[in-house]
């Protein structure tokens, strides 16, 4: 690892804080615009929830890839060509007139968010130490799980009172403050003693597996679940998850460094994170059953989500103090469970009226209150117990854990929503996709009770030099 003196400073986190949210502020602020972007562009739901899905898919598909390289050529490099990315990404959505660009821009948004979260997470490690670092990941996580927290407000405000294009004019402007900030940082990649072949194999194998599986889930009832088309994406998904895991498994330098998973804290904190993360259907379906169903505007689902806003936020700094008293198991335990129970209030959508209002609010504060108690304790938990070697490696797969976990929870959320509507019923629809993200919440807290150790920190994992 390339050593220097220089410490982390307070004009570094808010620079890659605002870097943090140009993806998860203002490309996930899709969620809780989608009927406004519907019928400005006049784009199918199913091709919408394609293009809602498709940022956190190569995010998920590519972190590794950029963690790796952020590694290797650095990571404020990698933080730069994100952040450009972003502008690049944002910048097509803005001028988009249908659904091609909107496609691409996403993607290009994808892509961005792959090369800013390990590279930036990497920079807290080698920048911060102890207590430091504890507080420059919960500003990291104000980011990333506050971002998702500000978005459901910000854009529907924004989509309501100026147009859902702006939202897109802030990302580029946020992303040009970002740059900005961090501008005079020192670089840090690891001194390569090796040079290590890239596993473009592995990659290629798991691109198809991931497109197939997302195309399952949100073109499966478009091309029909027994058609020839979906039958021959299941057998193609099938095929190359298998031969994706058995090469993996045999090579040492492969596209997923396996041995990390050898380490119960940080195998329980990545599985975890992917499932916590799933939750974030919750957001897609709420919104658009609250404008559908109960006759909201973009901006007044915004505001039932307001608690949300406050508890993640708040949650974030307490959750920081919970770990350092307490360890991280009890935390990302209870933040699973509030979690759980936060979506189940808001699940209950045979209450009519004022009451089910008021259960969606009190719904989005606990869901607000667990994430927010979850995500210091779980970053925490995956960097420490990360190599130093490999960090930003491990911190890529932590990533793709939670973009992935993000795509595939939206869109299977919205693909249940979306059919259940088709048959007449959305009340029903909005139940039965809210209560699938109850179940993610509950197999997460499983997950950490299995994985996570009882003991304040776990060793380090060892690497292969050791």
């Amino acid at each position: 690892m390339a050593t220097t003196a220089y410490k982390g400073t307070n004009k570094l986190i808010v620079g890659i804080v605002f870097g943090v949210i140009t993806f998860w502020l203002f490309a996930q602020s899709m969620v809780n615009i989608v009927p406004d972007v519907q019928a400005d562009l006049g784009i199918s739901p199913s091709l919408l929830s394609i293009a809602i899905s498709l940022t956190a898919l190569f995010s998920g598909i590519f972190i590794v890839v950029a963690g790796g390289l952020a590694d290797k050529f650095g990571r404020m490099k990698l933080t730069y060509i994100g952040l450009i990315l972003s502008i690049i990404g944002s910048l097509l959505l803005v001028i988009t007139q249908g659904a091609t660009l909107l496609i691409i821009g996403r993607i290009i948004q994808g892509l961005s968010a792959a090369c800013i979260m390990p590279a930036t997470l990497a920079l807290m490690k080698t920048y911060f130490d102890g207590a430091d670092r504890q507080r420059a990941l919960s500003y990291w996580s104000i980011g990333s799980w506050g971002g998702s927290g500000i978005c459901s407000f910000a854009g529907g405000a924004i989509a309501t009172y100026m147009g859902w294009r702006w939202i897109f004019i802030f990302s580029i402007a946020f992303a040009l403050l970002g740059m900005l900030l961090i501008k005079g940082t020192p670089e840090s990649k690891v001194v390569q003693n090796t040079k290590a072949k890239f596993d473009s194999f592995g990659l290629v194998l798991f691109v198809i597996a991931m497109v197939c599986l997302n195309l399952i889930i949100t073109r499966g009832s478009t091309f029909g679940w027994t058609s020839p088309t979906t039958i021959i994406m299941l057998v193609v998904f099938l095929i190359s998850a298998g031969l994706f895991f058995r090469v993996e498994l045999r090579q040492a330098n492969g596209f997923i460094d396996f041995s990390l998973f050898q380490n119960k804290a940080y195998t329980g904190a990545t599985l975890s994170n992917f499932l916590l993360n799933a939750a974030a259907g919750t957001l897609v379906v709420a919104n658009t059953y609250v404008q559908v169903g109960r006759g909201f505007t973009a901006f007044q689902s915004g505001l039932l989500s307001i608690g949300y806003l406050v508890c993640v936020l708040g949650m974030i700094r307490i959750g920081e103090k919970i770990l350092q008293r307490v360890g991280a198991r009890k935390p990302m335990i209870l933040g699973s469970a509030i979690t759980a129970v936060g979506i189940g209030l808001m699940a209950l959508t045979f209450i009519p009226g004022v009451l089910y209002t008021v259960l969606v609010f009190i719904g989005f504060a606990l869901f607000g209150v667990g994430l927010g108690m979850y995500a210091t304790p779980s970053t925490d938990t995956a960097i420490s117990n990360a190599p130093e070697d490999k960090v930003g490696v491990a911190s890529g797969i932590y990533k793709m854990a939670s973009s992935l976990g993000g795509s595939f929870g939206v869109a299977i959320s919205a693909t249940i929503y979306g059919v259940i509507t088709l048959a007449g019923n959305v009340d029903l629809a909005a139940m039965v996709g809210l209560f699938t993200n109850v179940a993610f919440c509950v197999v997460s807290l499983i997950s950490v009770v299995v994985t996570t150790p009882k003991a304040k920190k776990a060793a380090p994992l060892k690497t292969a030099k050791e």
